[in-house]
């Protein structure tokens, strides 16, 4: 299997960083933007904050982020599910992928 990663160029708090990455550039590089437009948030609420906590603390709000996107989904996917379970009855059996005996 051919190997489908690339090298991207991104740039945080005006550091260069070489990724390593299987993702399109431009995902990679809006990935790096976010970070890099979290962490520099976070350093413009404070003047005296380190880098290195700011990073922290970037992290942490990012990952909240992605919690409440996931558990967004998981309630999305379960109302899917209700309403397809709740639909089923109405469709024509086979349209629901039951075995009509026809065989």
């Amino acid at each position: 299997m051919m190997d489908q990663r690339s090298v991207v160029k991104v740039r945080i708090l005006g550091e260069e960083y070489l990724l390593r990455t299987e993702a399109s550039v431009e995902h990679t590089r809006a990935v790096a933007d976010h970070v890099d437009r979290t962490i520099r948030a976070i350093l413009a609420g404070s003047s005296t904050m380190e880098t290195q906590k700011a990073a922290i603390l970037a992290a942490l709000q990012i990952t909240d982020e992605l919690f409440r996107e996931q558990r967004a989904m998981d309630v999305i996917t379960g109302d899917m599910r209700q309403l397809a379970s709740d639909i089923r009855p109405l469709l024509p059996p086979a349209k629901r992928g039951e075995d009509t005996g026809g065989g």
